[in-house]
């Protein structure tokens, strides 16, 4: 499935994709220290979850880590479905990732690899592989280790996530893949798009947030339109 390129080519669409926004960014040079394998052990998760909850101001440890989820499924998309538009599929195999209290999460490859791809369909088969299976998955297990969250919110995320990179940028070939996307695996029917873009079938818990509310593609929002 698809044609294996080399680094220089995978390296050279994440660069032009990098350029959409901060959440389209993979590095492809590994400069500094504190790099580890994603998604690591759950220390560094716990870390951040709890970093979260504390700026949030919020004593419920599955809010923030609902949050957490769904802002590192985002950075997890939103370049590889970019790269992905342009006929590229990024192998997200030995990703990388740091973080430090008051410091921007980073991704980073230190060995791009890919696939050239000609279909939508055949992207978006890669991309299940790659991201849900190979990124998603074993995240949603070590999140687990620490923190209780029911699957549907947690798939929920990942579509909200995976929708919402549409919003950022010139969408042109990522509509049809995102689409596509959304009704394989465990994303089918985590939600729909209507008139007002996609709406998902939960809620993230952003509502329980002190000043916080409904997102734009919010479940909970059907009852109150």
């Amino acid at each position: 499935m698809g044609v294996e390129v080399g680094s220089g080519e995978v390296a050279g669409v994440l660069w032009e994709v990098a350029r959409i926004g901060p959440y389209f960014d993979v590095s492809t040079s590994l400069v500094g220290s504190g790099w580890c394998v994603f998604p690591g052990d759950g220390v560094l998760l716990a870390e951040l979850t709890d970093d979260y909850a504390q700026r949030l101001g919020t004593g419920e440890q599955r809010v923030a880590a609902s949050l957490v989820f769904q802002g590192l499924a985002a950075r997890l998309w939103s370049p590889v479905v970019a790269a992905a538009a342009r006929g590229i599929v990024s192998d997200l195999g030995g990703l990388r990732w740091r973080w430090a209290a008051g410091e921007a999460i980073e991704l980073g490859l230190d060995e791009p690899r890919g696939w050239r791809v000609g279909s939508v369909g055949e992207a978006a088969e890669l991309l299940e592989r790659v991201v849900v299976d190979g990124q998603l998955r074993p995240l949603r297990e070590v999140m687990l280790g620490f923190v209780s969250l029911a699957d549907g919110l947690l798939w929920g995320n990942a579509a909200s996530a995976l929708a919402g990179s549409l919003n950022v940028g010139p969408a042109g070939g990522r509509v049809a893949l995102v689409r596509e996307l959304l009704g394989r695996g465990p994303l089918a029917g985590t939600g729909e798009f209507g008139d007002c873009g996609f709406i998902r079938n939960n809620c993230c818990l952003y509502y329980r947030v002190p000043g916080g509310g409904m997102c734009g593609d919010c479940g909970l929002a059907r009852n109150v339109r």
